[in-house]
């Protein structure tokens, strides 16, 4: 049987679906990316913000009328909607015939095997604080980098996020394990490990009573073939020193940290139950540019939270300003029921939210622009993704871009180039947030 799989939400949900999808292989199904082709449709769900939750429903619904029409026999839901909402998600989706938690995936074969032989729904939950080992995937991002999950869950709770009540506590994947998992995908072709989590910087913390981050990229430093390690989602009140010496002095850890820091009114920051104030993120900014000065610091923030004023506003626009991320996204606050946040006075219209996210937006594409501009004449390590035939030219990262929210370079080469393959590049232009260039022989 042919099954569609559609992941949507962050790349902790597409480790997840490359692991479901080997399970599933290793059972007998077969995969086609084409839904109409497909005997059963996975839909492995997002819920972090209001419009992630309409996409999966949208995507459910979509998915229900070829079900309707008897060209599916089995629709699928996994993933974070599944868990928010497993008490009335069967009822509220009837389309659904199985549902799966989020700590739950690894009984995926069985579940879709079960509602196969009786017809009937058939549900499957764990409890939320559990730790699924990984064994094997199948990866779907081309095959020269894979985000590796080094662990689930997060103890912050922030006033405005679901996650912990989602996905459960902070729990970390042992080391050895993780070692493992990145030695299979190394041979079989992945030369950068993207490492994500809740909060990347604390990982360890329960397991050896310590963050253990440093050691763990030592360790994977050391694995034959690997080219590239980058870290997301470092939470700035848990970088220290050692965190900052192992990215600045092991070759294969690219001078690249995504750094979510929300906003930077102490007011609001408060609020959010966020962890720092303005000057602590300030200091630990220096702090990174200083010891790593060609780093690259992604950011995200939140605009329109409750009790944000306009003097708020302003001193984010000059936090902006004054900091100069090197990559920067902004999301609308999304009022989230069961959160702090989500009761507290002060809740802001929508397009005031909308205007001040554009605001930030509009500030932070000047500082890029020309952020980009200061590159050309440089000649950059690229990692080749693919070939663009109607244009000539080959797509790739420098280590200042990260795959899919970051910018891309594409260049022009007198020979032919094969995807993961790392070349040296002349910078001789831009265009927006990408660069262009040409391959040095």
């Amino acid at each position: 049987m042919k099954i569609f799989f559609d992941t949507l939400g962050c790349d902790k949900n597409l480790s997840d679906s490359e692991h479901m999808l080997r399970l599933l292989y290793e059972d007998g199904f077969q995969f086609t990316d084409d839904e109409e082709d497909a005997d059963i449709a996975v839909v492995n769900t997002c819920c972090f913000i209001n419009d992630a939750k309409k996409e999966s429903i949208d995507e459910i619904l979509r998915l229900g009328k070829l079900k309707e029409n008897g060209k599916l026999k089995l629709l699928v839901a996994t993933g974070c909607l599944s868990e928010r909402f497993r008490d009335s998600f069967l009822s509220l989706l009837p389309e659904v015939d199985c549902i799966l938690g989020v700590t739950a995936w690894d009984r995926i074969s069985e579940v879709i095997r079960d509602a196969l032989r009786d017809g009937e729904k058939h549900e499957e939950f764990s409890d939320k604080n559990r730790l699924v080992a990984p064994e094997g995937r199948i990866l779907t991002g081309g095959g020269y980098y894979a985000y590796l999950k080094i662990a689930e869950g997060c103890n912050k709770r922030c006033t405005y996020c679901v996650i912990p009540g989602v996905r459960g506590n902070y729990r970390s994947v042992p080391m050895e394990s993780l070692l493992a998992e990145a030695k299979t995908l190394i041979d079989n072709g992945v030369r950068e490990l993207i490492l994500v989590a809740q909060e990347t910087t604390l990982y360890g913390s329960d397991l050896y009573g310590k963050k253990m981050l440093p050691e763990l990229l030592y360790k994977l430093s050391e694995l034959e073939g690997l080219e590239w390690i980058r870290i997301l989602y470092a939470y700035p009140e848990e970088i220290t020193d050692e965190l900052i010496e192992a990215i600045r002095d092991l070759p294969k850890v690219v001078h690249y940290l995504d750094m979510p820091v929300q906003h930077a009114s102490d007011s609001v920051l408060k609020r959010m139950g966020r962890r720092t104030t303005r000057a602590e993120l300030t200091a630990v900014i220096e702090k990174l540019r200083k010891e790593i000065p060609d780093i690259t610091l992604r950011t995200t923030l939140i605009s329109g939270f409750p009790g944000e004023t306009e003097e708020d506003h302003e001193e984010l626009l000059q936090f902006i300003r004054d900091v100069r991320f090197d990559r920067l996204g902004v999301f609308a606050y999304s009022r989230e029921e069961g959160t702090p946040a989500s009761s507290m006075d002060g809740q802001i219209p929508a397009r005031i939210k909308e205007k001040r996210r554009n605001a930030c937006m509009k500030l932070q594409q000047e500082i890029a622009f020309h952020k980009a501009e200061t590159l050309t004449g440089q000649i950059l390590t690229v990692m080749i993704e693919g070939y663009l035939p109607d244009e000539g030219v080959y797509a790739g990262r420098t280590y200042m871009d990260a795959p899919e929210v970051d910018g891309m370079i594409f260049i022009r080469s007198f020979r032919e180039l094969m995807s993961g393959d790392f070349v040296r590049v002349y910078v001789d232009g831009t265009s927006g947030y990408d660069l262009t260039g040409e391959v040095l022989e």
